[in-house]
């Protein structure tokens, strides 16, 4: 695939006018072309006619890198060595944004293009007036064939390339027809994939393509055949979708979503989600990058009414609920795709709530019975999907994924059922109501509704096993799985903050997102400037960047279960305190109230609090430290024996110490 504007060898580039090399980069350039792009093209041109003529290989301007929607301006393979050169034509410094901005493209070629993975890439920022340069060149820490990005001015680049061929020339010859059949796999973070889809990207852009992630595309073929035949036949259908954590559930939901997103027509749908914080990041993030794309072309477009057109197709559920309480009319969508289905509200929580908020004192529906409702009011057709994650209830009142079958069993004896055949599996809770429907008609087992690999990160796929039988105390698997992983995704744990900052600083490179996680109620951690009743705004803290305080690039503001589940960070903190402790005994599940912890008893929220800390400790896409503190003898609720036996216990399952 050609994802560059002009490609060539570097020979027959020295041999062309500067006039038609602009030329053939005009003709592919989508953008409005103002005369300062002509001119910079003209100047990298000018300059790389001095630089390259003793060197034979390839060159590419303006090659599209894919998973981050942005361009490199120049490509260089020479030998055995990959060149990134970013161009700041006019600039006398190298401010720290264009140094994030070349490690970016670097480690997403490094991550993300298979011919890449294993060459020695070199990237170069040149600051065309700067009167400095970087005069060492070195490898980084991680020691992964990826150079610490170079400072160059256009005089010293002739002589940082010859630099950098003298110390790492010395692989194979990179031959330029195979680098360019490279596949590109990225595995994007769901704000960067909403955006692709968005964009018009298929799933399969933006989705690996190994096989053993392969059922994503699968899964999202399923759905929409299942919506297919409902409309074919008249039908109305509900599916139930599985994956474990990071799987791509919601990736799945938006690619239906953005699919059908014309609302004139009959398979328009709306994707739906309880998780508050999710939804208004992937609406401000879809709003600014809408807004960024239009002034790129010249057009000017308000937040305001890019933010207006997002919500028409991703949504908050409690709206989509709201809205169908007042109008009882069909609503104007055939297809509705609930994210985390399994945290819709139960009978109680919906009726305590109808009555206290809404003033309706006898409504006697569930909330997963009232949205199916919402779609029984079409006459012809309609589908329900249920995006599902198992062992993801975290809150009080939220129902599970038996709620929805026994809403079907008792009001909708007609719709038919599409189950993932991975929906009894334990921690779906869903064994019972699934004997009760075993001879329900219209009962339909896809193994396609199954997400079985974890597509959060690229470096590892057993994190969320690793984490499920830590959290199931099975000990020896444990250990099994994270000598598995360790080599790829480093885990390490400490008992100091201040080396676990440092640690996330010293690991990610060029924009890459880091941040601290705790849960809900670990409301002991005050000591260390942690609280967690001091509300972020979660659109600042996961969109904003490093020169933001309110960013997690600070690490002053924390996040929790609540505001991180369904999202991802590069590089995670999890702070662990005493409402999650482990003895001899198991798990001890803990609540401070007043000056004191005091004993969880109800099995439900005890499953509320495991599940939290599932959710902490499978956010992380590349590696995580996680920080148990020392506890305190002058501090009564904060005794070391509250954080000591936990410490033990990850550490006998082979955790690294810092």
């Amino acid at each position: 695939m050609n994802r560059a504007y002009y490609d060539d060898s570097i020979s027959n580039f020295l041999k062309t006018a500067p006039e038609e090399i602009i030329g053939r980069i005009a003709v592919k350039n989508q953008f409005s072309l103002e005369q300062t792009q002509k001119e910079a093209w003209l100047e990298e041109i000018t300059i790389l006619n001095e630089v390259l003529p003793s060197y034979q290989g390839a060159i590419y301007f303006e090659y599209t890198i894919p998973r981050m929607g942005q361009r490199i301006d120049v490509l260089l393979l020479i030998g055995s060595v990959i060149f990134i050169l970013e161009f700041k034509v006019g600039e006398k410094e190298y401010p720290s944004y264009a140094i994030d901005q070349v490690w970016d493209y670097a480690l997403d070629l490094k991550n993300f293009h298979e011919t890449s993975h294993d060459k020695l890439i070199a990237p170069i920022l040149i600051a065309t007036n700067a009167k400095n340069s970087d005069t060492i060149v070195s490898i980084t820490p991680q020691n992964d064939q990826l150079l610490i990005p170079i400072r160059s001015s256009s005089e010293s680049l002739g002589s940082i390339i010859k630099s950098v061929l003298d110390l790492f020339n010395d692989g194979e010859i990179i031959d330029s027809d195979v680098w360019e059949g490279g596949r590109y796999c990225p595995t994007p973070t769901i704000i960067e994939a909403a955006m692709a889809l968005y964009n018009n990207h298929s799933v399969l852009d933006i989705s690996r393509s190994d096989a053993s992630a392969i059922n994503l595309s699968q899964t999202s073929e399923a759905v929409s055949e299942i919506i297919r035949l409902s409309k074919m036949n008249s039908d109305k259908s509900i599916c139930f979708v599985t994956g474990v954590p990071g799987a791509g559930k919601t990736l799945v939901g938006l690619n239906v979503a953005t699919t059908h997103i014309d609302k004139s027509s009959e398979l328009y749908s709306v994707f739906l989600s309880g998780n508050g914080p999710l939804v208004a990041i992937l609406q401000e993030a879809l709003a600014r990058d809408k807004v960024s794309r239009a002034n790129k072309v010249g057009v000017k477009f308000k937040k305001g009414e890019a933010r207006s057109e997002v919500k028409a197709f991703i949504q908050i559920v409690h709206h989509f609920r709201d809205d169908s309480l007042r109008d009882e009319k069909p609503p104007i969508e055939h297809v509705a795709l609930f994210d985390e289905a399994q945290r819709a509200w139960t009978l109680e929580q919906t009726s305590t709530f109808m009555r206290q908020k809404k003033g309706k004192p006898d409504f006697n529906q569930s909330e997963p019975e009232f949205l199916i409702s919402c779609l029984d009011r079409h006459p012809d057709w309609a589908v329900v999907v249920c995006l599902v994650g198992g062992g993801q209830e975290i809150n009080t009142g939220e129902a599970g994924i038996s709620e929805w079958i026994e809403a079907l069993e008792r009001s909708f004896p007609d719709w038919r059922i599409y189950i993932s055949d991975k929906l009894s599996d334990s921690e779906y809770n869903a064994e019972e109501i699934l004997k009760r429907i075993k001879n329900r008609k219209n009962v339909k087992y896809l193994d396609s509704l199954h997400l079985a690999v974890s597509m959060r990160s690229f470096r590892a796929e057993n994190v969320s096993l690793l984490f499920k039988q830590l959290l199931d105390l099975n000990i020896k698997e444990a250990q099994i799985t994270l000598k598995q992983i360790n080599s790829n995704y480093p885990i390490v744990i400490t008992r100091d903050l201040s080396k676990a900052k440092q640690w996330l600083k010293n690991k990610a490179r060029g924009s890459e997102r880091y941040g601290i996680v705790v849960s809900s109620q670990a409301q002991r951690l005050k000591p260390f400037a942690i609280d967690v009743k001091s509300q972020i705004d979660p659109i600042h803290w996961f969109l904003d960047d490093k020169d933001d305080v309110r960013s997690s690039y600070f690490l002053e503001d924390v996040a929790t279960e609540f505001h991180v589940q369904g999202l991802e960070l590069d590089w995670a903190c999890v702070v662990w305190d005493g409402d999650f402790q482990h003895n001899s005994n198991g798990w001890i599940y803990k609540s401070f109230s007043g000056n004191k912890w005091k004993n969880i008893k109800s099995p439900e929220r005890k499953k509320y609090l495991k599940n939290a800390y599932r959710v902490l400790l499978t956010r992380a896409r590349q590696g995580m430290v996680i920080v148990i503190p020392e506890g305190n003898l002058d501090d009564w609720t904060r005794p070391p024996q509250f954080y000591d036996p936990t410490f033990e216990f990850l550490k006998e399952i082979g955790f690294m110490i810092i």
